[in-house]
């Protein structure tokens, strides 16, 4: 496969993970606000800089599995039904959640990009997200997992998250009254999300049947 699609592959997975509003994007977006987009650039790259670890170490993980199938067909079950409890949950308290703005918190002054590394490295979801993906991918033949591939698809997932957060630095002013950055609005996005994934993950259970 190109390493120029396994690139983009990376960047389109990464990017469906980080569009819900959430603590990370909707901070960026208030140090834009509040200090410029320079911080709120700097900021985003100590994300990025921790999501690109992230997904390396998800990927080596992805690889040790591959060589176990007997294994990844266990996880695959069984992150299958953990994607639709989840994706039900969303949708559920999503339809009784009532409208309030999501607030990120920005009183610290230190350096934004430290500031970024430290929200991001609390947020370990990428992890197993991104080792379930690679595999999937992997078992499409979408991509391999051999270095360069590896380096080509953490790069690409990087990338894809700095673009989100630019996203919400430079246009969250013209988005935040909208109901897109609402409770409501961030559960239901991430519900669909999951239940994209589960339905990747069903497909994928099919096809080895």
């Amino acid at each position: 496969m190109s390493i120029t699609v396994v690139f983009f592959l990376g960047l389109f997975v990464a990017l469906i993970g980080v569009i819900p509003p959430g603590l990370l994007n909707m901070t960026a977006a208030k140090i834009s606000l509040k200090e410029g987009p320079g911080r709120g650039i700097t900021f985003s790259s100590g994300v990025c800089l921790v999501v690109f670890i992230q997904t390396y170490v998800a990927a080596i993980f992805a690889r040790y599995l591959s060589n176990r199938p007997d294994i990844v067909e266990i996880l695959q079950r069984v992150a299958f039904v953990i994607f639709v409890l989840i994706t039900i949950y969303f949708l559920v308290v999503a339809k009784n959640q009532k409208e309030t703005k999501v607030e990120a918190d920005v009183r610290s002054k230190k350096s934004r990009f430290f500031h970024g590394v430290f929200l991001s490295a609390l947020n370990v979801f990428p992890i197993p997200y991104q080792a379930y993906m690679t595999i999937t991918l992997a078992s499409f033949g979408w991509m391999n997992l051999e270095r360069t591939s590896i380096i080509t698809y953490v790069t690409g997932a990087a990338m894809g998250t700095f673009v989100m957060l630019y996203f919400y630095i430079f246009f969250f002013e013209k988005i935040k009254n909208k109901k897109f950055t609402s409770q409501k609005s961030m559960n239901y996005s991430i519900g669909i999300i999951t239940g994209i994934v589960a339905l990747i993950t069903l497909i994928n259970i099919l096809r080895e049947l």
